[in-house]
């Protein structure tokens, strides 16, 4: 696959759209693609496998149009803890009584239902809370068992069949991967997706385990939705290719207020490791139903991206919403907004992480001292693996980074990361021919014009991973 059209986004930061019965057929996924959309993620929590594989097959198609990789993201269910059902499908819950979980399945009524997750009893002490209905109903455990638990109704409500729950300050002897999700996850890599999210992510065995499995066939996220996680931060992220923040789960299980300063937290860890990070959900949540998000949204969106988010999310707008593509062409003029600012540079230079003591830091250094010194129209990194273009956009310089690289899996998962133009070429014998192709592809892709200057980067020998070891300046 070559470089067939210009698709210069003009813009660092990337985007996720979810695909969903709202964005199936081909025409909407390549009107999604044209509005800005960089990732798609394939939601596994909905939607039949053959629904996925007629997605696929759409990106891959409007990827083959453009020329451009476009990365799938396959973001895994995850463990779902759920009450059973009620005799009359909802009860109401006055706050301040008492009520009964156990694992008797037969139907609940307002003094009891079953809660068919032993593990979770396991974990209960007096002084846990339960968050049921994404955290719109608040049970403390008061006395408890290996099957059952007498709560006090801190916070009451209408509760209804098959509400999920959420265990406050315990962490469960749960897997992160359910049967549900190896079944989705075998299709998955199958499929060809080149990112699988792993969803409720508590420690750092969970990354192990399903590292286990796929090992390095595609990149692994792990998804932040669990105190727990936060309190082992650093091993999730060493473990792990990249993150996301998602924060509807995160903050039912955290005071609402704690969600932003754990958001700049994850950010800056990120970065400091040069893992990429996603911020998810609620972006833009008013765009399901109407075609301009409110204010607080489109100033959510930019503070992501002053915080030096990697990528910005969408779920339901683009999946179900009634404006999916109004979605991405917003959340695409925010970002463009935001990174015009002169204060968003001052901002992602202010936050700059310590190099290490290593051949590739001090390279990839001279390739920001470079961009921010000269007149450079790209940075470009030539690599195998992908490490050279994860360390270059670590230093976030002030060229947009092309990365070109041989390996079409390597090429789409970069597609992710901060500033990366990603694209695919074919293998290259010297250093004169990554020069040479750096400056066709740059001229093509809009990035440089004749007479401009290139920073260069690149592993010798070529085609050995994390062997950068060279800086070139050269002119178009």
């Amino acid at each position: 696959m070559g470089p067939h059209i210009t698709m210069n986004r003009h813009r660092q930061a990337k985007i996720v759209a979810t695909l969903g019965p709202a964005s199936s057929s081909l025409e909407r996924i390549r009107a999604l693609f044209e509005a800005g959309a960089d990732v798609f993620r394939f939601n596994f929590s909905h939607g039949a496998h053959a629904e996925h594989q007629a997605r696929y097959e759409a990106v891959r198609a409007v990827e083959a149009e453009t020329g451009r990789p476009i990365a799938v993201l396959a973001d895994l269910q995850g463990p779902k803890l759920r009450v059973a059902s009620f005799s009359n499908g909802r009860v109401e819950l006055p706050t301040g009584g008492t009520f009964r979980l156990d694992m008797d399945l037969t139907p609940g009524d307002v003094n009891r239902v079953g809660m068919p997750h032993p593990e979770v009893f396991a974990a209960l002490a007096p002084g846990v809370e339960l968050l049921l209905d994404d955290g719109k109903l608040r049970l403390v455990v008061e006395t408890c068992a290996s099957d059952h638990a007498i709560t006090r109704i801190a916070a009451g409500g209408a509760l209804s069949d098959r509400k999920g729950v959420s265990v406050v300050g315990a962490v469960l002897p749960l897997s992160a991967l359910t049967d549900k999700d190896r079944v989705d996850l075998a299709f998955a890599l199958d499929m060809g997706a080149d990112w699988v999210a792993l969803s409720f992510v508590q420690r750092p065995q969970d990354m192990e385990e399903i590292r286990a499995l796929v090992g390095h066939r595609v990149s692994i996220m792990a998804k932040l939705e669990k105190p727990s996680a936060i309190d082992c931060l650093d091993d999730i992220i060493r473990l792990s290719d990249g993150l996301m923040v998602a924060r509807g789960d995160l903050g039912v299980e955290m005071r609402p207020e704690q969600v932003p300063v754990i958001q700049r937290r994850i950010l800056r860890a990120c970065r400091e490791a040069g893992k990429p990070v996603i911020v998810a959900t609620q972006m833009l949540e008013s765009m399901i139903t109407a075609p301009t998000p409110t204010r607080a949204e489109a100033s959510d969106v930019a503070t992501a991206i002053y915080d030096g988010a990697d990528a910005v999310m969408l779920s339901a707008e683009s999946a179900a919403g009634q404006f999916p593509v109004e979605a991405v062409a917003m959340m695409d003029r925010i970002i463009r907004e935001v990174e015009q600012d002169p204060h968003s540079r001052t901002l992602m230079d202010a936050a700059h992480p310590e190099a290490t003591g290593t051949l590739s830091d001090a390279i990839c250094c001279g390739l920001r001292r470079a961009t921010g010194l000269l007149n450079i129209a790209a940075a470009v990194t030539y690599t195998s693996s992908g490490h050279t273009s994860l360390r270059a956009a670590r230093e976030r310089p002030a060229a947009p980074i092309l990365s070109m690289s041989a390996n079409h899996g390597i090429a789409r998962r970069m597609v992710l990361v901060w500033g990366v133009h990603s694209v695919l070429i074919d293998e290259v014998a010297s250093i004169d021919d990554v020069v040479a192709r750096a400056s066709e592809i740059a001229r093509q892709q809009g990035l440089a014009v004749a007479g401009d200057t290139l920073a260069i980067t690149a592993g010798m020998p070529f085609g050995v991973s994390g062997t950068t070891n060279l800086l070139r300046l050269a002119v178009v």
